[in-house]
């Protein structure tokens, strides 16, 4: 009988959890082309991680997060996957960026029962097919596209439609948003052009939307490839539209790019905390941010920050007894309202695990995000 009490309790008992500690992992682009994001989500991790600790934790337990360095490449992700789960044994993995490390990794997490919790990507495979241990915060690179890009075709009386696109997983769920908003009033792509991750030149690819006289062009796109494929039409004269998903919602593009990004559009979940536009509970949280690591939030520090702050949440919800099935109940009967940076509500359950498909959408104006819709629900 205390053989079976003891394997009873070992099986209800998960990993990275113990009296004193929960044991969470992340995997970020530290060194690989969007390692400026990946500092980012870092930092606005390791502020909430600081500050739960210093109040003295979870129910007693207090958060030691682990970051291994991916470089944005699925066979890296799945190794620093292997590492976390299999000799870190973390509970669950937090805000791991990008969409083919987090498909790469997944598999290796599911088959330890690790939770894959708000990762910062937006493409349908962090939540679809459902998965119990699948939890997704904003709304998917393909809602985005297909309310945002109706919508700006229609303000612009754009009338050929090209897209560029990274030839990969996500690159493919923003330009099927994309064609699915096409489809919704009647048009299709006049030009298709790709490119593969960790391209710097994309002269060919401008060359020939230019020929196809594009007047708007959606863009599957991150940093450098945005600011590159528009610098490459101001140097040839070619000025379309661009619009962007939340990838390209990002203060690096005009701060690297500077006045030649103007008129971008992009879509976006949360909004940009320009310091002297907040109010002062985010100015009180962004001077920790500043003193802590010297330099200003982002809303990829956001997107860290509020990852970890979800957790923490759901965490405490479950009580003493954390597990990850307690987690998972917590998660499900928890509705998590607007935060003070301005996200929609967020709720989720049993067959719904990403928090909301709420998308608005800003234009670069004066080298500065600024919002030109509300938020939108996709029909």
């Amino acid at each position: 009988m205390l053989a079976l009490a003891g394997a009873s309790s070992q099986a209800q008992t998960s990993q990275g959890v113990s009296k004193n500690e929960i044991v969470l992992g992340s995997i970020q682009d530290l060194s690989g082309p969007i390692a400026g994001f990946g500092k980012q989500v870092r930092q606005g991790m390791l502020l909430r991680v600081d500050e739960l600790n210093e109040q003295g934790g979870i129910n007693g337990r207090k958060i030691r997060l682990l970051i291994e360095d991916s470089a944005y490449d699925p066979k890296k992700a799945v190794l620093a996957a292997q590492k976390l789960v299999n000799q870190d044994k973390i509970f669950a993995m937090v805000a791991h960026i990008g969409t083919p490390t987090n498909n790469a990794a997944m598999p290796v997490q599911f088959e330890k029962n690790v939770i894959n919790f708000f990762p910062v990507t937006a493409a349908r495979e962090m939540t679809e097919p459902v998965h119990k241990l699948k939890f997704a915060g904003g709304s998917s690179y393909y809602d985005q596209m297909r309310v945002a890009l109706p919508r700006l075709i229609k303000d612009k009386g754009a009338k050929k439609i090209c897209t560029i696109y990274q030839d990969d997983e996500f690159g493919l769920e923003v330009f099927r948003g994309a064609e699915a908003g096409l489809k919704a009033v009647g048009m299709d792509f006049t030009e298709k052009t790709t490119y593969k991750r960790g391209a710097t030149d994309f002269s060919s690819q401008v060359a020939r939307m230019k020929a196809a006289n594009c007047d708007l062009v959606v863009l599957g796109t991150i940093i450098r490839e945005t600011i590159g494929t528009i610098a490459e039409g101001r140097k040839t004269g070619f000025n379309p539209a661009y619009l962007g998903s939340s990838a390209t919602y990002t203060d690096l593009i005009h701060k690297l790019g500077k006045k030649a990004m103007d008129g971008l559009y992009a879509t976006h979940t949360v909004q940009h905390p320009y310091m002297d536009e907040v109010s002062p509970k985010i100015a009180f949280w962004a001077k920790k941010y500043q003193t802590k690591f010297g330099d200003d939030p982002t809303v990829f520090s956001v997107y860290g920050y509020s990852a970890i702050d979800t957790f923490i949440q759901a965490a405490q919800k479950a009580g003493p007894n954390l597990s990850t099935d307690s987690f998972i109940k917590a998660m499900e009967s928890l509705t998590f309202p607007p935060d003070m940076f301005g996200s929609a509500e967020l709720t989720f359950g049993p067959a719904k695990r990403a928090g909301s498909n709420m998308t608005r959408m800003s234009q670069l104006q004066d080298e500065r995000w600024k919002p030109v819709t509300e938020y939108v629900k996709p029909q």
